[in-house]
């Protein structure tokens, strides 16, 4: 899964391993020896090391508990694994789980509601402590069933220079401040853009970019229950300029950008004016870029007022049959509480899902507008409840919408193959 979520890593390897469903290790519960948490996520090696202060300075402070990371390398890989494991009863005390998954966990009854343990008196991260719309399907019918561990709200990186180059004098973030940051003003800079021989924009294909998109247009995705992006008017608009833009290169598609050639590279050498992305991509713009060359503002609005925008996120889980519920919630409530997000993300390129941590971001004042990342935490939105609560269901409407970004398929009968690729998903 190439994006946002990539940056969420792994813990380094604690210093106690076991065997056993419940991580248990000999004398556990009875005096005689530390108890060990499993835990799992996915990431790279490189991830790895993101976490390893915050297993150390856990350890620490928590000598009768150990911890045991089993991480995955590859996210695709990693949510089935998790699933065949939990079938039979092997699954780790914690687990992350995706935005794109996290409702299929819930509707399989595998967590551990956490509202009475989040409100306890053992509890580091109490259920207020996160913005609502980032629980996303982690919440139903009024009941947590997971923490939401770190984000990545959805922005628009924009190049300095490839605006300057393209002959566009205004400043996106600039025009934020002001209330005039129209979608309108942005796809006439994409067109200028263009024009002058670059990309206007590079986007990811995944809802985070889709759907700000459609919110830019103010359109809806989900109504009452109901999938509307295709017959929604103003969401159609927006669909409908996303794929003109694809075909004749005011959009480029990050997906299929060749390695040589790639979403960072094509930014960091101008041949692009704005980049949907999150926090993560500093790590790219540090290791080649001229920083002073790049800001952020939010998705634009149709009006210019400030709207709801996309927030990537994943998971800590409680897995229901732990035998150890409290040692893993003391390792659940302080990897996502204030102190613990700090320790973990300070280094890291994303932003905390709680309250008070946002000092993480804002320290070393990059890039310039970087309040824009808190902003659109506080008021965004994780993938609709509706949505994950379909297994397989966003990454239908990606595939699918790939295929008529390309071409493949003519709009008005990509439209209505995704209306009914929905509509069968929901049965």
């Amino acid at each position: 899964m190439k994006r946002a979520l990539t940056v969420l890593g792994a813990l380094a390897l604690a210093t106690t391993a076991c065997s056993g469903s419940g991580g248990n290790v000999p004398g556990a519960g009875t005096g005689q020896g530390p108890v060990t948490v499993r835990w799992s996520t996915w990431g790279s090696a490189e991830d790895v090391k993101l976490y390893e202060k915050f297993t150390e300075d856990f350890q620490r402070r928590h000598p009768g508990i150990r911890l045991k990371l089993e991480s995955v390398a590859k996210y695709e890989d990693y949510h089935p694994k998790l699933l065949t494991q939990l079938t039979s009863k092997t699954a780790p005390d914690v687990f992350f789980v995706g935005d794109d998954n996290i409702g299929k966990f819930v509707s399989a009854g595998v967590l551990t509601p956490l509202d009475d343990k989040l409100a306890g008196p053992d509890s580091k991260s109490r259920p207020e402590d996160f913005f609502d719309g980032v629980y996303g399907g982690a919440k139903r019918d009024g009941k947590i069933y997971a923490v939401p561990n770190d984000t990545n709200p959805e922005v628009l990186w924009y190049d300095k220079k490839a605006l300057k180059d393209a002959g566009i004098t205004e400043d996106p973030a600039t025009l934020n401040e002001s209330g005039q940051w129209t979608m309108p003003k942005y796809l006439e800079m994409n067109a200028k853009l263009k024009a002058a021989g670059k990309a206007g924009s590079i986007f990811w294909n995944w809802y985070g970019s889709t759907y700000s998109m459609i919110n830019g247009f103010g359109g809806k995705v989900w109504d009452g229950g109901k999938f509307v992006a295709t017959t929604d008017p103003k969401a159609r608009e927006a669909l409908s300029t996303l794929a003109k833009g694809y075909q004749d290169k005011t959009f480029l598609s990050a997906d299929t950008l060749p390695d040589s050639n790639g979403p960072s590279t094509q930014f960091l050498k101008h041949k692009a004016g704005f980049y949907a992305g999150g926090r993560w991509v500093i790590d790219s713009l540090r290791k080649g870029g001229e920083l002073d060359d790049y800001d952020i503002a939010p998705f634009p609005s149709p009006t210019g007022a400030p709207m709801p925008g996309a927030v990537a996120a994943s998971y800590l889980a409680l897995n229901k049959d732990t035998k150890l519920p409290k040692e893993a919630f003391t390792f659940l409530t302080e990897f996502v509480g204030k102190e613990g997000q700090i320790l973990r993300l300070k280094d890291g390129g994303a932003v905390p899902s709680v309250k008070g941590a946002e000092s993480v971001v804002l320290a070393d004042n990059y890039p310039k507008h970087a309040q824009t990342f808190i902003d659109v935490r506080d008021t965004g939105f994780a993938n609709y409840p509706e949505e994950v609560a379909v297994p397989g269901l966003t990454a239908a409407i990606n595939e699918h919408l790939m295929k008529v970004w390309s071409g493949k398929v003519g709009f008005d009968q990509g439209m209505t193959e995704l209306q009914q690729l929905v509509q069968g998903k929901l049965g």
